[in-house]
C-alpha cells in the first residue's frame, strides 16, 4: 500500500503546534539574550528590584529567593516566596529586572485577590491529572469498542479540556501580571522610559510562549475530536 495510506491527516495540527511552540521560544531567548545584555541605569538587581516592588505595594510577607536554573522564575503562591533564576537574582541587565517585576506581579495578584489567578491556582492539580489521563482514556475506549467505549472517551475529552481550560485562564494572568510590572517599573523610577520599552519587548515575547502554548493545547483538543468522531462513524 502506498505511504500516505498510512498518513493521518491530524498530525498536521499537532505539527502546527510544534511549530508555534518552538517559535515562540526561540523568540523569547533571542529577545531575552539581547537585553540580557543592556545593564540598567539604576544597577540594581532583580533581586533588589523585586523588593523594592513588593515593599512600595505595601507587600512586607513575601520572601524573595533564588533559584537554580535559566528563566526558572516563578511565584509560589502556597508559601508566599517569589523564587529568581540564576540569569535574574543578581543581574542588573534590563531584561532580568524586567523578570523581576514580572513575577512581583503575581505577587501583587495574590494580595488583591485576582480572580484569574485564583481560578488558575485551583486548576492545576485538575490540569496535570486531566493531561495525564486524557489519552490512555481515550485510546482505551477505540481499542476496546464496546458499549462503555462512548464513556471512556468522553471522559478523557473532558479531562483534555480541563488542561486546555487551565492554558486559556493562564493568558489574562499572565498579561496582567506584566502591566502591573511595568507600572510600577515606572512609577518606581526603578526603569527609565528607553528601557520601559526594552522591557516590554522582553515580557511580550515571554508572553507569546503562553500564547503559543494556549494554541498548541486547542489544537490537540481538535484533533483528539476529530478522531473520535471518525471512529464513532
Amino acid at each position: 500500500m502506498p505511504f500516505y495510506y498510512y498518513f493521518d491527516p491530524t498530525y498536521i495540527l499537532v505539527l502546527i503546534g510544534v511549530l508555534l511552540c518552538m517559535a515562540a521560544s526561540a523568540k523569547l531567548n533571542a529577545t531575552y539574550n539581547k537585553y540580557q545584555r543592556i545593564r540598567s541605569y539604576s544597577g540594581m538587581t532583580g533581586a533588589e528590584a523585586a523588593q523594592r516592588i513588593l515593599y512600595q505595594a505595601g507587600i512586607r510577607d513575601v520572601r524573595v529567593e533564588h533559584i537554580s536554573g535559566n528563566l526558572t522564575d516563578h511565584y509560589d503562591p502556597r508559601n508566599k516566596v517569589l523564587r529568581l533564576s540564576d540569569t535574574t537574582y543578581g543581574s542588573a541587565s534590563v531584561a532580568a529586572v524586567g523578570v523581576a517585576a514580572h513575577e512581583c506581579g503575581h505577587a501583587m495578584q495574590h494580595a488583591h485577590g485576582y480572580i484569574p489567578l485564583s481560578l488558575r491556582s485551583a486548576l492545576v492539580p485538575v490540569a496535570n491529572f486531566g493531561s495525564a489521563i486524557a489519552w490512555p482514556l481515550i485510546l482505551f475506549g477505540l481499542l476496546i469498542g464496546s458499549r462503555s467505549s462512548g464513556m471512556l472517551i468522553t471522559a478523557g475529552i473532558l479531562a483534555f479540556s480541563a488542561a486546555v481550560l487551565f492554558q486559556i485562564v493562564t493568558l489574562p494572568v499572565e498579561f496582567n501580571a506584566s502591566g502591573r510590572a511595568l507600572r510600577m517599573l515606572e512609577d518606581n523610577g526603578i526603569l527609565q522610559s528607553e528601557e520601559i520599552r526594552m522591557t516590554r519587548k522582553v515580557l511580550s515575547a515571554a508572553a507569546l510562549t503562553y500564547v503559543a502554548g494556549a494554541a498548541s493545547a486547542i489544537l490537540q483538543l481538535v484533533r483528539i475530536l476529530l478522531l473520535t468522531n471518525r471512529r464513532r462513524d
